[in-house]
């Protein structure tokens, strides 16, 4: 049987006069995308506008809520309760959903943004905690960390308590030899070259891991592969990789079709 993977891709994240991101190149090689709700990006009007976009191409939507750090692209830790944490999550999501059933969609999954979505990747517990709690306001949406040998273990239990987790890699960011992505700050951490993202992202999936940063081999579940939108050589990685995807017979389906219930 051929493999399945979802591709995701952060999206919305314009702000009022402020462009950012080439969403309508981009929603053409995807299979979901992440709704920024307005704490690190967006606003009313990108959010009614990208959820549009998405059920015209029939893309599974999500929430890609963040810290509310506007200035800092929600790239920022803040040191937040686990309540609040939920509660922001809720006020985001619950915005995006409010234009979800405006053009008939659901609420497919939920994707942390940035410095949440990495502060989480360290703290399986408090992050499940976190899925248990928000999972039940939203009808059980699927919800994304980054694949790494110890979430392989985090996607069975909470499987085993009904609740749905994608584990997500990323073709264009180097990894560190702990299977995290090696921060932005570090020279090479982000790749440019389209072919190269591509045939990492063919990788990835045919051999379920990827080559760290210093040539150790990391295993990985890999449930979906994010791509990001916001230049040019992005958007031939994009369309670079469902073609080798073809050709290498992986199916592309959205997360809901993937992590079912």
């Amino acid at each position: 049987m051929a493999n399945v993977v979802d591709i995701n891709c952060d999206m919305g994240e314009s702000f009022g006069a402020y462009s950012l991101g080439r969403d309508e190149d981009v929603i053409k090689c995807i299979s979901s995308a992440n709704i920024a709700c307005g704490f690190h990006a967006s606003d009313p009007m990108v959010m009614d506008r990208t959820v549009r976009l998405c059920q015209e191409h029939h893309v599974g939507a999500g929430a890609h809520p963040g810290y509310p750090d506007l200035l800092g692209f929600g790239r920022r830790f803040m040191d937040i309760s686990p309540v609040e944490m939920d509660n922001y999550v809720v006020y985001q999501a619950g915005a995006l959903q409010g234009f979800l059933q405006k053009h008939g969609m659901s609420l497919q999954h939920i994707k942390l943004h940035g410095a949440l979505y990495n502060n989480l990747v360290n703290q399986p517990d408090l992050f499940l905690q976190f899925v248990r709690q928000v999972s039940k306001i939203f009808g059980n949406p699927v919800f994304l960390t980054l694949a790494t040998g110890k979430t392989i273990l985090l996607k069975e239990k909470a499987r085993r308590e009904g609740l749905r987790i994608a584990l997500e890699a990323f073709p264009d960011r180097q990894y560190t030899d702990e299977g995290e992505l090696a921060p932005r700050t570090h020279s090479g951490s982000v790749l440019n070259d389209p072919e190269q993202i591509a045939k990492r992202a063919v990788e990835m999936v045919v051999k379920s891991g990827v080559v760290s940063i210093n040539g150790q081999w990391l295993d990985m579940d890999i449930d979906t592969l994010c791509i990001h939108g916001d230049n040019l050589q992005s958007i031939q990685a994009a369309k670079m990789i469902v073609n080798a995807f073809k050709r290498e017979g992986i199916q592309i389906k959205p997360l809901g079709e993937i992590i079912t219930k």
